[in-house]
């Protein structure tokens, strides 16, 4: 994790959680003291972590945490006081924020940065997954199109048109999609 943004309205937690994520080689740690604040700054840039220190001068923090959770790759980490970590917890854990009580100790949260860093990996291999079948199924939609061209235009069939495209992009050592791209410039202006 490179980025970790802190909402905490207690200097003693900030520093905590600051010199913990030090020491877990977090390089960009930047704090805030209001959800509100933090809303704005994540509208700005995102962050690999963010750890709500509950209760915060303007919201309990839940809302907040579940939201981050929801919208993007960041881990969220809601630290509750003891008395209300079980509801919480309850309420938070099917939006992927880990939860824990305080008082919170070094362990506690080395071990949640450890299950937050591993989350983000597996979240990050699978966005990228997404991205590729995103660009896989974005080729083969240009390159059905280019097929209906030279099927249309050139009275081929589809297995000839098929033919057509491969044999072009390995003879002249491009993808397929490129030389589909070429179709369509020349058929469709």
């Amino acid at each position: 994790m490179e980025s970790a943004l802190i909402v905490s309205s207690s200097e003693k937690g900030t520093a905590f959680f600051a010199d913990i994520l030090t020491a877990a080689q977090v390089n960009k740690i930047t704090v805030l003291k209001t959800c509100s604040e933090a809303r704005r700054a994540l509208l700005d840039r995102d962050f690999d972590l963010v750890i709500v220190n509950a209760m915060l001068k303007d919201e309990s923090g839940e809302s907040f945490s579940r939201q981050v959770a929801g919208d993007g790759l960041a881990q969220v980490i809601l630290v509750v006081k003891n008395q209300y970590f079980d509801e919480v917890s309850a309420i938070c854990e099917n939006d992927g924020v880990l939860t824990i009580s305080k008082p919170v100790n070094k362990t506690v949260l080395w071990s949640a940065l450890t299950l937050a860093k591993s989350a983000q990996s597996r979240l990050k291999r699978v966005q990228a997954e997404n991205v590729q079948l995103k660009q896989k199924i974005e080729d083969i939609k240009i390159i059905d199109r280019a097929k209906y061209m030279l099927i249309s235009y050139l009275d081929m069939n589809e297995q000839d048109a098929h033919r057509y495209i491969e044999k072009q992009a390995m003879d002249m050592r491009t993808s397929r999609r490129a030389i589909a791209e070429r179709i369509l410039k020349t058929y469709e202006s």
